[in-house]
């Protein structure tokens, strides 16, 4: 009885850890380093997801520097307390950023959102979206905005968008 046990015990861990590796997705895409006036570099991304692609750990690796740190796709039921450390290193909503083409984003309730919307709001109007920030061991920071191409599947639907290095050059990205 006691080797049952453990032998069941052994079996449901090994299922469970089974499970639990279906459930987690990984991805790669590419990129270049664009600086006006010198050839563009390449950069390599991946992610990994245990929840489909909606939230999980981003890493571009450049020539010169890796990056690595969170990403989340913005949907409906995101809440604003989940987008607080993507803007860690920069300012809060990125409004020195302009953003998915709708220009500079103000301050709004503190919160960094587009004038006339709230937290609720801005989770519609951006549903499909992804928003990174990475570091790197040296303490370089990076933050990445992505278009999903089908935002039902995460990061595996695919999709397209730029990241920034402080201080540094921008980055096309595609996944």
């Amino acid at each position: 009885m006691r080797n049952f046990k453990k032998t069941l015990t052994l079996a449901l861990a090994a299922g469970a850890a089974v499970l639990l590796g279906a459930c987690t997705t990984t991805g790669m895409g590419g990129g270049e380093i664009v600086q006006k006036g010198q050839p563009d570099k390449p950069v390599l991304f991946s992610w990994k997801s245990t929840d489909g692609g909606i939230t999980g750990t981003m890493t571009a690796t450049l020539p010169t520097a890796t990056f690595t740190g969170p990403f989340l796709q913005i949907t409906q039921q995101t809440q604003s307390q989940a987008m607080a450390p993507m803007w860690g290193g920069w300012p809060v909503g990125w409004n020195d950023w302009s953003y998915w083409g709708y220009g500079g984003v103000a301050g709004m309730g503190g919160m960094g959102m587009m004038p006339g919307f709230d937290a609720v709001q801005f989770a519609t109007v951006y549903s499909g979206k992804v928003i990174a920030n990475l570091r790197s061991p040296t303490g370089g920071i990076m933050r990445c905005r992505l278009h999903m191409l089908r935002p039902q599947q995460g990061m595996s639907g695919g999709g397209t968008g730029e990241c920034q290095i402080q201080g540094g050059p921008t980055i096309q990205a595609n996944f």
